[in-house]
């Protein structure tokens, strides 16, 4: 159902460096760039950054996550591993949550974007 989500940023040239590493880790490559705008994708839904169109500050939306999606408890903490590497603040270290089978790792950009990289056990 989502075809992409994008995420504002501030400083393109930090967090396109974070993404282009932290995707690469899902497969996903850029696909589509301009001077305010980048989209990286992987065969499925596309992730994006972007500078706000109305030219003001991009801020986080309070609430909002964009979930990454895994295969296995193990991509999970490879990616979030990665993320906190690159110099993601940590919102919740990778782990099993409730007894579901749900498998996440929560973290925020360095723009202060929260996402979080899950799998379904």
């Amino acid at each position: 159902m989502i075809g992409y989500v994008t995420v504002g940023t501030n400083d393109m040239e930090k967090s396109a460096k974070f993404y282009d590493a932290l995707l690469a880790e899902l497969g996903a490559k850029r696909q589509m760039e301009g001077d305010t705008f980048i989209a990286w994708g992987g065969g499925g839904p596309g992730l994006g950054i972007i500078k706000p169109y109305d030219g003001k500050a991009a801020t986080v939306g309070n609430g909002t996550m964009v979930a990454l999606a895994c295969d296995k408890p193990e991509t999970v903490d490879r990616v979030y591993n990665k993320a906190i590497e690159l110099g993601a603040k940590d919102e919740g270290a990778a782990g099993p949550r409730g007894d579901s089978g749900f498998y996440a790792g929560y973290f925020r950009d360095p723009d202060g974007n929260k996402l979080n990289v899950f799998c379904m056990g």
